[in-house]
């Protein structure tokens, strides 16, 4: 249910970026209010108190935001207090933030590999995503993970590939088994 909230309001959000030719702008304030939302958690809860009415929650956003984010995205952050959806603005916003980068054709690529890669080595990696995929920029994310002892693993979006050593050597486990139990069950036959 909250992807599909996420989804119908991060949509609509977009395409009122998209009507009136801001997608940029519209990117920007998102991204402003998320850190304000994040660095002030004490917002957050009063936002979902629920003592506290849908009235006076927007009159609060009102207050807040107005003169710092234009009047089309408080009136976003409004409606969605409205519509009790408040709990969802993250997920909102991350869907927003994912489909303007699709639109401008930024790819957000996280790779895992054993060791720390070069500077040179993760412009290689760069490189051959862009040539590889639909994308004319990447955003990239590089983390380190000893377990999976080598070669490395690359996720964009819901795509994954994995070419580390732990995950060969898995396979090839399961193989073997395989190939074990093969050889057991001919010779009971």
């Amino acid at each position: 249910m909250a992807k599909q909230v996420a989804k119908i309001y991060g949509e609509a959000l977009f395409d009122l970026a998209m009507e009136q030719n801001k997608p940029d702008a519209y990117l920007e304030e998102v991204l402003g209010i998320g850190k304000i939302l994040e660095e002030n958690p004490e917002f957050d809860k009063l936002m979902k108190h629920p003592k506290i009415s849908k009235a006076e929650k927007q009159e609060i956003v009102g207050n807040v935001f107005s003169g710092s984010v234009s009047k089309e995205m408080t009136g976003f952050l409004k409606l969605v207090v409205s519509k009790e959806r408040y709990r969802d603005i993250n997920s909102i916003f991350s869907y927003f933030v994912d489909r303007v980068k699709e639109e401008k054709k930024i790819g957000v690529a996280y790779v895992t590999t054993a060791i720390p890669l070069s500077a040179g080595k993760k412009a290689e990696v760069e490189q051959k995503l862009l040539q590889t995929t639909p994308y004319k920029k990447m955003e990239m994310h590089y983390s380190v993970d000893e377990d999976i002892i080598g070669g490395m693993i690359i996720r964009i979006k819901d795509r994954v590939v994995d070419s580390s050593v732990r995950t060969k050597l898995l396979e090839m486990k399961k193989q073997l088994s395989q190939i074990q139990l093969g050889e057991l069950i001919e010779r009971k036959v």
